[in-house]
């Protein structure tokens, strides 16, 4: 079977930062003021290429905060941006599991963020009760994750993979709907943790640029397990994205000042007692 973890490359990710960022930015606006004293300890749990970490640093200038990953190509570009801060505080990053990394006792963070990531790891929500307890009384523990599974780019994309050219040798790479809960069955779970909970959901109607938009889109995220599976053969692999280019051409017509491609997102903040 193919390989399901994706090899990301930050330079495509970073094409669509300001689309990309600003969720986060959205979700940040929610989160309170944190306890811990004049420094406190901020984890970013998948951190990517760290340019939304940085963002924290202007939140809380005088914070500690790391950013974890596992992509060692995006560790490498956020590592760019690591040391001290403008307002005394500190920003490094380090390489981590998600489905494993757990917070540090002797150091815990009063917030845990975490911004795209969750749906890549199965089971996620099994992993609440571990980091809700690692952090400081009153922490706060915060994320937004994709609720666009059912959207025609992600439907299609799940479709051409499982045809029958394709279905030997994508079985099993790409996520499917259940990658994520709804704002209410995690609010739900985090609640039973002994939680204050606020959890919403908001559609961003963006408008892309450029030729094949919504490819360029999803080449930087969605994509990258089936590019991943296809890398080692270049002909299948542009043969793939050619069929999937058709198909994205159909669902997502250019209007004249650009492609609409509705943006789901799902956010929870989440402090303990």
């Amino acid at each position: 079977m193919p390989t399901t973890t994706p090899v990301w490359d930050p330079h495509q990710y970073l094409r669509h930062a300001g689309h990309r960022g600003r969720a986060f930015v959205d979700l940040l606006a929610r989160v309170p003021e944190l306890p811990g004293g004049p420094a406190p300890r901020i984890a970013d749990l998948g951190c990517g290429a760290g340019n939304v970490t940085a963002l924290l640093a202007e939140r809380w200038p005088t914070a500690r905060i790391t950013g974890y990953d596992a992509s060692p190509a995006m560790l490498d570009r956020a590592r760019t941006l690591a040391g001290p801060t403008a307002g005394g505080g500190h920003l490094d990053f380090a390489p981590a599991d998600a489905g494993e990394w757990a917070p540090d006792p002797a150091d815990p963070p009063a917030l845990l963020i975490s911004n795209a990531l969750l749906h890549w790891v199965p089971g996620h929500a099994e992993r609440f009760a571990d980091w809700i307890a690692g952090l400081v009384p009153g922490g706060t523990f915060a994320f937004q994750v994709p609720g666009n599974f059912d959207a025609p780019s992600h439907v299609l994309l799940r479709e051409l993979a499982d045809s029958p050219r394709w279905r030997a040798r994508l079985d099993g790479v790409l996520r499917h709907e259940g990658a994520v809960r709804t704002p209410a069955a995690y609010l739900d779970v985090l609640t039973r943790l002994g939680c204050a909970v606020d959890a919403w959901e908001t559609t961003y109607a963006q408008v892309l640029t450029g030729e094949d938009p919504v490819l360029d889109w999803v080449a930087g995220t969605t994509l990258r397990p089936v590019l991943t599976a296809l890398d080692a053969d270049p002909t299948a692999r542009d043969a793939f994205l050619d069929e999937y280019r058709t198909a994205l051409r159909r669902a997502y017509p250019p209007a004249g000042y650009g492609t609409v491609f509705p943006f789901r997102r799902i956010f929870v903040v989440a402090r303990t007692g």
